[in-house]
C-alpha cells in the first residue's frame, strides 16, 4: 500500500487531473470568448465597444470573489470547491445560451469569468500546490502547459462551430462538458486528504528550492512583502495586456492584414511556444532565483506587444504568437510556485486568491482600454507602444527585489 503521507504516489494523477480542469477553463477564459465577439456584436445588435465594457463590469464584479474562494480552498480543500464552481460554471454557461441583450450578457460575463476565469483556475492551480511538494515547479508547469494548450487551441475549434451553429448552441453545449467532465475528475482525481504539514515539511527538504518556510505566513504578512507585490502586479500586467490583445486578436491582426482564420489560428504558435516555456520555466523555477524568471517575464511581454503592431502574415506573425504565449504562461507559473516556497501552504489559497482578484480585475481592464486606444489614437499599433512601456517600466522594480525572510519579522522564532 502506499503511504499516504507521501505526495509522490499520486502526483501524475493529481497533476493530470488539474491540467484537464486548467484546460476546461476555456469557457470563461478571454481566447475562447474572443470567438463570440463579433456574432454577439450581429447578433445582439451591440457595438464592439459595448461588448467589451460589459465584459469589464462582468469581469470586475466576478473579481470580488477571489479572496472568499481562497479563504474557502484553505477551509474546505480544492476538491470540494472544484465541484461546487464546476456545477456553477457549467448552469451560467447554459443560462448565457439564453441571452437577449446587454444586461444578460453583461450578468452572463460576471459568471463566466468569476467561475471559469477565476475560481476554476484558483481551485485547480492551488490543489499542486496543495498535494506536490517535490519539484513542485515541474509539476506547476506541466500542469500550466497542458491547461493553456487547451485553452489556446479553443478559439480554432470555436470559431467554426460558432459560425456553423450559432453562439447560443455552442454556450449551452460548453456547460454539459463542463458538467460531464470536471465534476468527475475533480472526484475521481483529486485525494480525499491533503499529507499533514509535517510530512509535507519533511518530504521537501531534500531539495533545496521545494523547501516549505519554518512557519506559515498569513495573508496580511504576505501583504507587506515586496515579493508578493512585484509577483502580483506581473500577474496584473500580463493579464491586463494579454487579455487585451487576445480580446482583440482577429481585428487586431487584421489589421496587419491577416484573415479572421489565420488570426484564430495564431493561438496555434501561442499554444506550442506556451507548452514548451511553461516546461522549460518549471524546470528552472526549482534552481534559479524567482527573480530572474520575473525580469525575464517582463521583458518578454514588451517584446510581444512592440511586434503586435508590426506583424505581416507568415513568420512574423507566428514569432508574435509565441512570444505571446510565452509571456502570458511565465507569469502565472512564477506565482504558482514562488508563492508556496516564499509563504507556506496553510493560507495560499487566500494569498493567491488576491493576486487572483487583482489579475481578473486587470483581464476586464484590457480590452476596454486597448479598445479605446485604438479609437483615440486611430489604430492598434500606437496603443499597442504606448502598452508596451508598462512592463519596461517595471523591470528595475523586479530588479532589485529580494525573498521574504524565512518567518514574518513581526514573530519572534
Amino acid at each position: 500500500m502506499p503511504d499516504p503521507s507521501s505526495s509522490r504516489w499520486y502526483v501524475p494523477r493529481v497533476v493530470g487531473t488539474s491540467a484537464l480542469v486548467l484546460a476546461l477553463t476555456a469557457p470563461g477564459q478571454t481566447a475562447a470568448v474572443s470567438a463570440f465577439v463579433d456574432p454577439l456584436i450581429d447578433g445582439l445588435e451591440l457595438s464592439r465597444s459595448v461588448v467589451s465594457a460589459a465584459y469589464l463590469v462582468g469581469t470586475l464584479v466576478g473579481a470580488g470573489v477571489m479572496p472568499l474562494l481562497g479563504r474557502a480552498i484553505d477551509r474546505y480543500g480544492a476538491r470540494l470547491i472544484m465541484v461546487v464552481v464546476a456545477v456553477g460554471f457549467g448552469a451560467v454557461l447554459m443560462g448565457l445560451s439564453l441571452v437577449q441583450g446587454l444586461v444578460g450578457l453583461t450578468a452572463g460575463f460576471v459568471g463566466i469569468r468569476m467561475l471559469g476565469q477565476g475560481a476554476l483556475n484558483l481551485a485547480a492551480t492551488t490543489a499542486v500546490a496543495l498535494y506536490v511538494h517535490r519539484r513542485r515547479g515541474f509539476a506547476q508547469g506541466i500542469t500550466a502547459a497542458v491547461g493553456a494548450a487547451g485553452i489556446s487551441l479553443t478559439p480554432v475549434l470555436l470559431e467554426g462551430l460558432v459560425a456553423e451553429h450559432g453562439f447560443r448552441t455552442i454556450w449551452f453545449a460548453e456547460g454539459l462538458v463542463i458538467w460531464a467532465t470536471v465534476i468527475p475528475l475533480a472526484l475521481l482525481g483529486l485525494p480525499r486528504r491533503i499529507p499533514p504539514r509535517d510530512a509535507q515539511r519533511e518530504e521537501t527538504g531534500a531539495r533545496r528550492n521545494d523547501r516549505l518556510p519554518p512557519v506559515d505566513w498569513t495573508l496580511s504578512e504576505a501583504l507587506r512583502t515586496p515579493m508578493f507585490w512585484v509577483v502580483a502586479s506581473g500577474v496584473t500586467m500580463v493579464s491586463t495586456l494579454g487579455t487585451a490583445a487576445a480580446f482583440h486578436q482577429i481585428a487586431l491582426l487584421g489589421e496587419r492584414g491577416l484573415s479572421r482564420t489565420e488570426a484564430a489560428a495564431n493561438f496555434l504558435p501561442q499554444t506550442v511556444a506556451g507548452l514548451a516555456a511553461t516546461v522549460l520555466l518549471g524546470y528552472l523555477a526549482d534552481r534559479v532565483s524567482d527573480r530572474l524568471l520575473i525580469i525575464a517575464s517582463r521583458t518578454v511581454l514588451a517584446g510581444a506587444l512592440v511586434a503586435a503592431g508590426y506583424v505581416t502574415p507568415g513568420v512574423t506573425a507566428v514569432g508574435y504568437g509565441m512570444l505571446m504565449g510565452v509571456a502570458g504562461n511565465s507569469f502565472r507559473l512564477i506565482e504558482a510556485t514562488a508563492f508556496p516556497s516564499s509563504f507556506g501552504l496553510a493560507h495560499i489559497g487566500a494569498i493567491r486568491g488576491v493576486v487572483h482578484t487583482l489579475g481578473v480585475a486587470g483581464s476586464a481592464v484590457g480590452p476596454l482600454l486597448l479598445s479605446l486606444g485604438h479609437d483615440w489614437l486611430g489604430g492598434y499599433r500606437p496603443a499597442l507602444l504606448v502598452l508596451a512601456l508598462l512592463p519596461v517600466g517595471t523591470i528595475a522594480f523586479a530588479a532589485f527585489v529580494k525573498p521574504p525572510p524565512p518567518r514574518p519579522p513581526q514573530r519572534t522564532a
